[in-house]
Parts: C-alpha cells; structure tokens; sequence
C-alpha cells in the first residue's frame, strides 16, 4: 500500500530529481532508469497494478522457471508462500515478488510459509506464518527491500509496469530526497555485492547461500 500519494502529474519530475541525486552513484542510476523507462505504463490518475492477462501469464511462467510451485487460488485462502507453492490469483507483480523473496531468502528459510517474515498482507492465514516468523523488525524489513527491488527489477526485465510497483511499494515516498537516495543505493549495493544484479543493473538468477547474520546484519551498519 502506497503510504504517501503521489499525484501523476507530478512523476515525470519526481522521476528526474530523483535521478540527479543518483550522480555520483553509477549502479543505482542505471538500475532506476531500467525502472523509470517503464513509466509509459503510468496511464489515468492513479496507481493501479497491472492485471493484465499476458503480464500474469509471464510472472507466472518466471515463478515456475525458478522451481518454484503454483497452485490456484488467492493467498487469502492461506498462505502467499506456503513453503512449496505461491498462490497464483494475485497481481503480476507480486507474483514477480515472491521470486525476488525466493532469492534473497536463507536457504534454511526457503521452505517456511511465508519464508519467516511473518504472515504478508495478502496471506489469510496470518497467525499460522506469524507463528514460524524467525527474522522480523529492521532484519525483515531490510530483507523484505531487497526482495521488493528485486522483484521490481524483474518486472523491468518482462517488459511490465515496474515502475508502478517501484511507487507502490514506497520507494519514493516523500519524494526524492536524501534519505530515499541513501535507502536505495545501499539496497542496490547489497544486491550487486551479492551477485543479484549485473554491472549493467539487470537482475540474476542467483538464490543467496549466506546466513542471516553474514548477509543482513551488514546491512545495519
């Protein structure tokens, strides 16, 4: 849920002062713009996700080219991530997300519902995936930008309204000003350092290896 609105109007020069802070930080600016070259998604006077059948189909078959399994039905019957399968009645893009989740989860964490960060907003079973949640506070908070850029990126590389997503999940909340320049960049950095993304801000295949203590707590310093 998108905690500041934004109005539309104003996206394109949101788009390039938010771009400008990103000078000094090559990477970070070549992974935005793969982001906001998807802007001609932005149509009417909200931001809405996309439903678009082709856009589900892909997200769909990208889940699915990662291994993991899709069963039907909406997360509100159950579990977004049930530690085996995503539930496919949801958006493309969040769909797309939980690939990103998949990748930047511990490998001891890739088969718990919800990958242990706590129920999400869309699972229906909440006490159950609260019950088995093992990182929470700032470490799922850090982990749940890594999945989020992730997944956007992905977006991106379909071809799909990314940047829709990218406003959504609050990356420029507040406009562009230091503080979301400073949160993007380390993001973008822990993902290239970790061999999630390519020089050229694409993102990888790659699922992490790394204990939660090696790979989040870095973050926090």
């Amino acid at each position: 849920m998108i905690l500041t609105p934004i109005a539309l109007t104003d996206l394109p020069s949101l788009l390039v002062a938010f771009d400008a802070l990103l000078a000094d930080a090559p990477l970070a600016r070549r992974v935005f713009a793969r982001i906001a070259e998807t802007r001609s998604f932005v149509r009417g006077e909200t931001i809405e996700l996309s439903t678009d059948p082709d856009h589900h189909r892909q997200a769909v078959d990208l889940v699915r080219a990662f291994g993991l399994g899709v069963i039907d039905g909406p997360p509100s019957a159950g579990f977004t991530w049930d530690g085996k399968a995503v539930r496919a009645d949801m958006e493309p893009s969040v769909l797309v997300h939980e690939i990103g989740h998949w990748q930047v989860c511990a490998p001891a964490r890739r088969d718990v519902i919800d990958f242990g960060l706590g129920a999400g907003p869309e699972t229906g079973l909440k006490a159950p995936a609260d019950a088995v949640a093992t990182v929470t506070g700032v470490l799922g908070d850090l982990e749940e930008a890594l999945a989020s850029l992730l997944g956007i990126l992905w977006e991106a590389e379909l071809d799909q309204p990314a940047i829709l997503a990218f406003l959504e999940q609050n990356w420029l909340a507040d406009g562009a000003t230091e503080a979301n320049r400073a949160h993007f960049v380390k993001i973008v950095d822990h993902l290239a350092a970790h061999g999630f993304l390519t020089n050229q801000g694409r993102p990888t295949r790659r699922a992490r290896v790394e204990r939660d203590a090696v790979f989040l707590e870095s973050l926090l310093a």
